[in-house]
């Protein structure tokens, strides 16, 4: 497919309260609600997802790098996703990722009380569908200590609010 074929239509709202591209702006910052880490939350998602010691049992993970038990980082990454999803800074036709770099400076623990701190970086709008756009987003997923768990750095697509 060509890249002047014909602009797709806007796809409809996963959100139609969240937002549009034409309500973002370089620079825009925003802060989400919360989410507790708790031993059960942590067990139950790496029992599932990422079944490794250190995120099963406190006493197994004695002695590993970690010497205790943590999250799984895709346990934080999904809490990230879910907070920045549930928040003002949702994209009205959902988060549509492509592409990115996720960092995890510190594992997040039993205790936690994480939220996300968002900022809308560069919009480049396509040249071929002008109303859709990639837009940078750096975040941070920290506690409630000021400890930055994860560092993301995410290109996403948003679409225009569609006209009457």
């Amino acid at each position: 497919m060509s890249d002047t074929a014909t602009p797709l239509p806007t796809p409809a709202p996963t959100r139609p309260d969240a937002l549009w591209l034409d309500d973002l702006e370089t620079g825009a910052t925003y802060t989400t609600g919360t989410y507790e880490l708790t031993t059960e939350n942590i067990v139950a998602f790496a029992s599932e997802f990422d079944p490794q010691p250190f995120h099963l049992d406190a006493e197994a993970a004695r002695g590993t790098f970690f010497d205790g038990l943590v999250a799984s980082g895709w346990h934080t990454a999904a809490v990230t996703m879910r907070l920045i999803a549930t928040s003002d800074a949702a994209f009205a036709t959902g988060i549509v990722g492509a592409g990115g770099e996720l960092a995890w400076p510190s594992a997040a623990v039993p205790g936690d009380v994480l939220h996300v701190e968002l900022t809308i970086g560069e919009i480049r709008r396509s040249s071929s569908r002008p109303n859709r756009a990639t837009v940078e987003v750096r975040h941070q997923t920290v506690n409630q200590h000021g400890e930055v768990r994860q560092r993301t750095s995410a290109r996403l697509l948003a679409w225009d609010r569609p006209t009457a």
